[in-house]
């Protein structure tokens, strides 16, 4: 059940396929969830559908599991932040279709395997993205991407070209091409994105800069 990272041919399970297409994960981060279902509706009108809800936000868990039922099939939502294999089990059971961790913890990823839900697990060297890679992580995400730059993530495929990278922190909208055409395969934004949104700010500036991340992944797959 393993995926050989390694091998730039290797296949991808439905979910992380659906994510690298997106080319954009977006990151729900706050104090409270209450705004998060009309920030989703915004996101996925404007054709980002890939979202992650970090454990970090009070009741995560339910915040999940009401993504997963008001938008169904159109959203892929899954779990940030997780630590631990209980709170990947319980995201999992909450509708999450897959769960990143803020670093490699072995028992989450295989929690997660064990379920059939991938696991992006964190990592910053060339040794961690290896090891990574080795136990089965579909993506690895890069954090805090911008401490690196998009050549960080050019670098580490040279001699490792099967990676599969999710630059995710410092990330605004209008740079998510120049980090795919890095080579990364999809970019996390948080705040940059969000903005004011998660505290009832303005829905119309969400949508400008939503259209301007999905402006940036269609340029680069166009040229491709």
């Amino acid at each position: 059940m393993h995926v050989n990272n390694q091998d730039p041919g290797g296949s991808l399970d439905p979910t992380t396929e659906a994510i690298v297409e997106s080319g954009v994960v977006a990151v729900l981060r706050a104090a409270s969830a209450d705004y998060f279902l009309p920030i989703v509706e915004v996101l996925v009108d404007a054709g980002i559908t890939a979202i992650e809800v970090t454990l970090t936000t009070p009741q995560a868990t339910l915040a999940i599991e009401n993504i997963a039922r008001r938008f169904a099939s159109n959203v892929c939502v899954g779990a940030g932040s997780v630590i631990t294999a209980d709170d990947a089990s319980r995201c999992i059971d909450a509708g999450a279709a897959f769960v990143v961790s803020p670093a490699f913890v072995p028992d989450v990823l295989e929690q997660c395997v064990g379920a059939g839900v991938p696991c992006y697990p964190a990592a910053l060297t060339p040794t961690e993205f290896a090891t990574a890679a080795r136990a089965g992580a579909a993506l690895i995400k890069l954090f805090p991407a911008s401490v690196f730059g998009p050549g960080y993530v050019r670098s580490l495929r040279e001699p490792l070209p099967g990676l599969r990278i999710m630059p995710t922190g410092g990330i605004g909208p209008g740079d998510v091409g120049t980090w795919l055409r890095a080579g990364a395969e999809t970019v996390g934004l948080g705040s940059s994105l969000t903005g004011d949104a998660l505290n009832g700010g303005s829905l119309v500036e969400l949508r400008r800069r939503a259209d301007e991340a999905v402006a940036q992944v269609a340029g680069v797959r166009e040229r491709a």
